[in-house]
């Protein structure tokens, strides 16, 4: 009697296929604006594809949303869901923010800090793409302990990532020191 009324809920099979999706998008999007940061006119040349990009990513975004919110029974908990859907969301918001910056300020050239750290958000949108590929029994089992640790790669990306910063940032503050 249990399976019969199990089987007229409502079941979503698609979050994986939805975050497949995203993760590739993310990537899409760190590879544009690591281009833009070639400097030039690559600048407005791959603008509009972190725009397009961030949009898909929201589209996608929405719709794992409302299948969380319309389906009785998902694959693992809703609230980490919706944080995974967010997460995800949010490094593509911040990449569309940059590539927002870059135009506003109408910067065409770029430091090798800069790049580098183009290049760090390409290794972890690939990461993040990687870890999507993952099996998740442990997170769907209720273990927290391997999904709330570090993992090495990201732990060995935000070493470098934070020396860029900075980096960037005492050589922008003794440019604008020296102007002054």
């Amino acid at each position: 009697m249990l399976k019969w009324f199990q089987a007229l809920l409502p079941r979503e099979e698609r979050f994986f296929d939805l975050f497949a999706q995203h993760s590739k998008i993310l990537v899409a999007g760190a590879d544009a604006l690591r281009s833009m940061l070639d400097g030039g006119n690559a600048v407005a040349n791959y603008y509009q594809t972190v725009m397009d990009r961030e949009q898909d990513a929201d589209n996608i975004t929405r719709d794992v949303l409302i299948a969380v919110r319309s389906t009785f029974i998902t694959p693992f908990d809703r609230g980490n869901i919706r944080d995974l859907i967010t997460s995800m969301d949010n490094a593509i918001d911040q990449m569309q923010k940059t590539a927002k910056t870059i135009m506003l300020f109408d910067q065409r050239s770029f430091t090798q800090q800069q790049q580098q750290m183009g290049d760090a958000i390409v290794t972890a949108a690939g990461l993040v793409q990687e870890a999507r590929g993952r099996p998740m029994s442990s997170t769907i089992a209720g273990s927290r302990s391997s999904t709330s640790s570090t993992p090495a790669p990201i732990r060995w990306l935000s070493s470098p990532a934070t020396r860029c910063t900075t980096t960037s940032r005492r050589s922008s503050t003794a440019s604008t020191t020296s102007a002054t």
